[in-house]
């Protein structure tokens, strides 16, 4: 009998042993360069310019093993400024993400808070500006959620992504307003994403309700009867699909997206085509460039980028980007965060460190 007692209580400690298994990371990036500006407002600008090559951040991750499969998770993640200090997002302490939720290997992951969308999760990585490692060419005002500037996650958020079923994923996301009127701010995202061996592709759609949208930094200053500085969508449509496949030491891709905006009778369309490719041509060293033209309203941008990075140790590269824009006559030119031109044609050479822990 003691026999028995005594395994039953090693099997408890065992078992809690195992309740027990966590971990916490702590983790962030930061970067920061010099930068020539041809044109902002009229005039050429030299500045200090920060998370270009990833953005400045730092963050908590976590998880505890729960038995059977099961675990428990979270993330907080602040992003700032490396030039300044300050926050990508004022009075927001976790201003790009922070959600707790499950996880397990058989059912998914449901996770609850403030929490990226699909078009940032699924679709950024096939973007020029992911992969080439440049902020300044994410589309201009990121009307289509490539980038996250702590103002694109959904707030209130529900969100559950499936496991892999021979490299086939899915997602689907909400976020509730968290007023008496349903609909006020209310979003809505799903996802699909496929991976084998060197080929990967995604798509994502979401419906957003009330959503503030960047058309004052491409250079606009009233849009469907609003002024631009305080333009706030009714609704807005965002969907797009993208692919990257790897040659060996080339990696190519290609992105469309396109955004459908509405608010007092109006419905405008923001469209972008993105592709460019990666070549690496040592371990340390690789270049990547790419194009992408969009359109809003007889309104068309189409930019380019190329760019070098040398990495000098696994947690710290060197860079050096270039980039030229050039706008339509019914347009100014206007990378995205770096100021509007006065006229159609913009430029831009940078060159930076990034370290990440």
């Amino acid at each position: 009998m003691k026999h028995v007692i005594a395994a039953g209580l090693a099997g408890i400690c065992v078992t809690s042993g195992a309740w027990a298994q966590s971990n916490v990371t702590l983790y962030g990036s930061l970067d920061a360069g010099v930068a020539y500006v041809s044109n902002v407002g009229g005039s050429s600008k030299w500045m200090l310019e920060q998370g270009n090559m990833q953005p400045d951040r730092w963050g908590l991750r976590g998880m505890e093993d729960l038995g059977g499969g099961m675990k428990a998770v979270f993330q907080l993640e602040n992003g700032f400024y490396t030039n300044n200090g300050a926050f990508a997002k004022a009075n927001t302490l976790f201003n790009r993400q922070a959600y707790v939720g499950l996880s397990s290997s058989q059912f998914g992951t449901l996770t609850l808070g403030r929490q990226t969308p699909f078009s940032f999760d699924v679709l950024g990585p096939f973007s020029t500006a992911y992969l080439a490692a440049s902020w300044y060419a994410f589309h201009p005002g990121n009307i289509d959620q490539l980038a996250n500037t702590g103002v694109v996650p959904y707030d209130n958020s529900v969100k559950y992504k499936s496991p892999s079923w021979y490299g086939l994923s899915l997602g689907a996301m909400m976020g509730l307003g968290n007023t008496t009127n349903f609909a006020t701010g209310r979003t809505m995202s799903f996802a699909l994403s496929y991976a084998n061996g060197p080929f990967r592709a995604g798509a994502s759609w979401s419906n957003e309700h009330d959503r503030s949208v960047s058309i004052a930094t491409i250079g606009v200053n009233t849009f469907q009867g609003q002024p631009t500085a305080t333009y706030l969508a009714d609704k807005v449509e965002n969907m797009g699909a993208g692919a990257s496949y790897q040659f060996g030491k080339l990696l190519v891709h290609g992105l469309y997206t396109r955004t459908k905006l509405q608010s007092n009778g109006y419905s405008d369309t923001f469209q972008s085509y993105d592709a460019g490719a990666n070549y690496q041509f040592t371990a340390a060293n690789s270049v990547a460039g790419g194009a992408a033209t969009s359109t809003l309203s007889g309104r068309r941008w189409t930019q380019l980028m190329i760019g070098d990075i040398y990495a000098l140790s696994k947690s710290t590269q060197v860079y050096v980007n270039a980039l030229y824009q050039h706008a339509n006559s019914n347009a100014h030119a206007a990378f995205f965060t770096a100021g509007v031109s006065s006229g159609r044609n913009q430029t831009i050479v940078l060159a930076g460190i990034h370290h990440s822990f």
